[in-house]
């Protein structure tokens, strides 16, 4: 494996260094360009698969939210959001932190409670995760 290696680099040129340190260049500007969420102007909450509250990132606030394990504690503040606790076992949703892309995602599956933040461009989907 070493010796064909060692013959694949002895065929590379001076310019062939040159275009795959370009194309690296390249793809990582190009990402960190282009993979970048809009601003959010909301957070949505939803319990029980049903959206529960559409609440602004313009101020700070506090939205709990029942669930059938008890309730949801949901801080806000401009511009991010996050669940601040919540009855579930692993706590999962609450180690995420602080939500501050738009697209972001929070799930409390145990207590059907879910938080997002929309508005802006998202920096991915589901589909995509």
């Amino acid at each position: 494996m070493k010796a064909r290696l060692a013959e694949w680099i002895a065929l590379l040129r001076p310019g062939d260094y040159v275009m795959l340190l370009g194309a690296v260049v390249v793809c990582v500007l190009s990402a960190l360009a282009l993979w970048r969420g809009g601003a959010p102007d909301k957070a949505v909450v939803r319990a029980g698969g049903k959206v529960f509250a559409e609440v602004p990132l313009s101020r700070a606030q506090v939205v709990e939210v029942p669930g059938p394990l008890g309730v949801t504690r949901i801080e806000i503040e401009p511009g991010r959001a996050r669940v601040a606790s919540d009855p579930g076992p692993r706590q999962y949703c609450v180690r995420q932190g602080w939500l501050k892309r738009s697209g972001a995602v929070a799930i409390c599956a145990p207590n059907q409670v879910s938080l997002s933040l929309n508005g802006g461009s998202a920096d991915y989907d589901s589909l995509n995760y």
